[in-house]
Parts: structure tokens; sequence; C-alpha cells
């Protein structure tokens, strides 16, 4: 990617935890390009940074402040890192407008800390995944055998910012309470590897224990193409992911979300239309 933004959705997003779409939805603003290339991306379209539309700053600060209009419990930055610095000038320009609602960073977990250290003061809510603790499965899926490494200390980074969870006040009319602040953290089962989601589960919660939130997710959507791993041709099966929540109660996590019912399905990966993109 080049300096020039490329946001390819922009719209109000029901399928985050609940903490964080809540009934009204959580303000997501997809931006084009990842610095990962995971083999089995649920996003390729925009992942590849093929897709998208290039706007200003100004546009970008405009976005967030629409999307509080329209009810977002939060602006949601998914995979922005590559573009922090233009992030961090469009943030300082909305909230000087009014923007008041949390910003969450929306992460795949392969972040630089001194990056972070950037967006300190600026982000409420972090949303990184820890994606693998084994080099050789990072570097097979994602082309990053560095990956573990720089996540890990990513999310010592994210922790060190926002070391404790916070709510806002009880609204009776909302499915779950709405987080102000913290740190949660993704997993994402892969057929067939119920035992490197225990060791990145149990990591988490023996380096951080009730700090943060571990979110394990069973959604893995095997794409059109076929893979020569015969695992990921397929979806992740009741009893592995049963095999993993098992495992989270046993050692004790008490801060986490689950996911239940059909959640593998394409239906959940969203239109990358450019809808909230354009300026009416």
């Amino acid at each position: 990617m080049d300096a020039q933004i490329r946001v390819a959705r922009a719209a109000l997003h029901m399928w985050e935890e609940p903490c964080l779409s809540g009934r009204s939805g959580s303000g997501a603003v997809f931006f084009s390009g990842c610095a990962l290339g995971c083999i089995f991306c649920q996003n390729r379209e925009i992942a590849s940074g093929k897709a998208g539309l290039v706007i200003p700053e100004a546009r970008l600060s405009e976005i967030f402040l629409e999307l509080q209009e329209k009810g977002a419990n939060n602006i949601n930055l998914v995979t922005a890192g590559h573009y922090v610095p233009q992030v961090i000038r469009a943030l300082a320009c909305a909230k000087s407008q009014g923007l008041r609602i949390p910003i969450v960073y929306n992460s795949s977990g392969y972040e630089k800390a001194e990056t972070l250290r950037q967006l300190e003061g600026l982000i409420d809510i972090y949303l990184p995944d820890l994606k693998y603790l084994t080099p050789e499965l990072a570097a097979a899926y994602s082309h990053a055998p560095d990956y573990p490494q720089y996540a890990m200390e990513a999310i010592s980074e994210m922790v060190r910012q926002q070391p404790q969870a916070e709510f806002m006040p009880e609204d009776r009319t909302e499915v779950s309470p709405i987080m102000r602040r913290g740190v949660i953290v993704r997993h994402l089962l892969l057929p067939g590897h119920v035992r490197e989601a225990k060791k990145v589960v149990g990591y988490l919660h023996e380096t951080y224990g009730d700090q943060i939130y571990i979110s394990m997710m069973n959604q893995y959507t095997p794409m059109s193409e076929k893979f020569a791993d015969p695992n990921l041709n397929r979806r992740v099966t009741k009893r592995e992911y049963e095999r993993l929540l098992d495992y989270a109660a046993e050692i004790g996590v008490e801060n986490g979300f689950y996911q239940e019912g059909a959640t593998a399905d394409e239906s959940f990966i969203p239109k990358f239309d450019y809808e909230g993109v354009r300026k009416k």
C-alpha cells in the first residue's frame, strides 16, 4: 500500500463481540490491505489491497462522525496498521469536531510495538488476534514465521495502554454491557489445530489473567479453492470447539466469549461495496 487511504466499507457492523456491537452496531471502517498473507483469508477481496476507494484524511474524519450520528457504539478501525499516521490525524480532527464514542483498533496482531505507542491516548479498545504461537504454523498459513514474536509484543503493549476493561453504565435496552475501554484478544480455532488453540488460550490466561477478555471463535469458513492441507478444506467440528471451550473452563478463563449457531457461513462476511465511503 502507498500513502493513499483506501477504504472498502464504513457501516454499522452487527457481528462483533456483544460488548462491541450491541444492538446499534459497531462503526466498522474496513481499510484495504494487510500486513499478513493468510492463505485462508476470508476478507481477501480487500486484504490484497486491490479493492477500496481512495479518500483524503478529511473524508475519513467525516466518516467517523457520520458513523457516530448513525448510532454506532464505537469506531472500529479494521486493519488500519499501515495507515496509522493518517488515522492519527483523522481521529484528532474528528475528536475536535465532537467525536466522543470509543475507538477500537481491530488488528491481526502483526504489529510493531513502536507503532502502537504512537496510538496511545487515542485508542480505547484493542481488538487483536493471536493466531499462532508456533512459528512453523505461522509460516505455513500466514507467510510470517515471526508472527508469534511480534504479536506477543504487540499485545503486551496494548495491555500496557489499556490494563483493565471498563464498561458503559448499564443500559437495559442493550444485549450486553457496552465496553468503554480494554483489550479483547481473539483466537480463530482452525480445523485440526485444537492443540495450538489450547496453547494460545493458555498463554493468554497465564500471562494476563482477568486483565483481558479472550474471544474463542469457531467461524473458520473454507473458501472455494482447495488447499494442500486437507484440514483447511473443512469446517471446525462441534467436538473440536467443545474441547477448546472445556480447556478454557478448566484453566479458569472467566472473561471470555464463545460463538454458537451457524457462524461458519459466508453470509457473515460483509459486502465490500463502498457503503458509507462515498460522500453523499
